[in-house]
């Protein structure tokens, strides 16, 4: 893996903080889509919404420069697009010079912390439209979770309304992230069956005054024979969002090569089960998922 040291990034940093701008001023940037006209984007935007668990280990993502290095190894493999983080770990990338011709997704609702009784009211704590244009970033990503039972919801329903107009006023591609959930046992849960993805996607796609730059991004339903006829509800371009494997990568990576097939899926964004894979090997976790497009 590359090395990467927390000592000089926190020097640069502290002495000087317009270094970041630069570095975002001269990055080599290139288009969303390549001639391949697939997508493959690594996501590392979850401890800002305080979920740093990966499997049995619940602190997995706290360690800052273990995760810049993973991240790091991935981008630097043949057929990764680009990467998919908050500022604070773009930023750091920036600094390393590790998106350079890489396509760079903004998280832009970071409000709703994992396990916080106001986790449904998602406010855009993350980057805005504005921020994504002034670095000269590729496109954004919001979450979007809707529970009927919780009031939460609407405030984010219309918050995520206004992001992508204000997006698509800037010509810049926003990646929508829908789920139905509720509430069992206490805990938050993403329903996953064709019924409930299929109504996700179909309120997802007509938010805002235009769907001219929204693409989806969209679990893989509990039986991935239903993804054929969930993808059918819209025409936006999405892609897959990879989610943890469980330990069972091998079935994750079949459930991902059979709805990548769907001829609105565009690629697939993945992250802990490629950056914390289960033997550890980074590089060959990501090498797999490319091959699947």
């Amino acid at each position: 893996m590359t090395p990467v040291s927390i000592a000089d990034l926190v020097t640069i940093r502290a002495h000087h903080p317009e270094a970041v701008a630069e570095a975002a001023a001269r990055r080599t940037r290139r288009p969303l889509l390549d001639d391949r006209g697939r997508l493959m984007i690594v996501a590392a935007d979850h401890p800002a919404r305080g979920s740093l668990a990966v499997g049995a280990s619940p602190h997995a993502m706290a360690n800052r420069v273990t995760l810049l290095e993973r991240l790091c190894l991935a981008l630097s493999r043949p057929g990764v697009d680009g990467v998919l983080a908050t500022a604070d770990i773009l930023d750091d990338l920036l600094l390393l010079g590790a998106l350079e011709g890489k396509v760079v997704m903004g998280s832009m609702n970071r409000g709703g912390l994992a396990g916080a009784s106001f986790e449904l009211d998602d406010r855009f704590t993350g980057h805005r439209p504005e921020d994504l244009s002034r670095l000269g970033f590729d496109a954004g990503k919001l979450l979007l979770r809707i529970d009927y039972d919780d009031p939460g919801s609407l405030d984010t329903l219309h918050s995520a309304a206004r992001a992508i107009d204000a997006m698509a006023a800037r010509r810049l591609p926003v990646f929508v992230e829908p789920f139905i959930c509720d509430r069992t046992g206490g805990s938050r849960r993403n329903n996953l069956s064709a019924d409930a993805v299929t109504l996700s996607i179909a309120i997802a796609s007509g938010l805002a005054g235009t769907s001219a730059y929204t693409w989806l991004k969209v679990p893989v339903t509990d039986d991935p024979d239903d993804m054929a006829r969930v993808m059918e509800t819209s025409t936006l371009p999405a892609v897959l969002l990879g989610g943890e494997s469980g330990g069972d990568e091998d079935g994750t990576y079949e459930k991902w090569r059979k709805a990548l097939q769907l001829p609105t899926v565009q690629g697939l964004v993945a992250g802990r089960s490629l950056l914390y894979p289960g033997d550890g090997d980074v590089a060959a976790a990501v090498d797999t998922a490319v091959g699947l497009l």
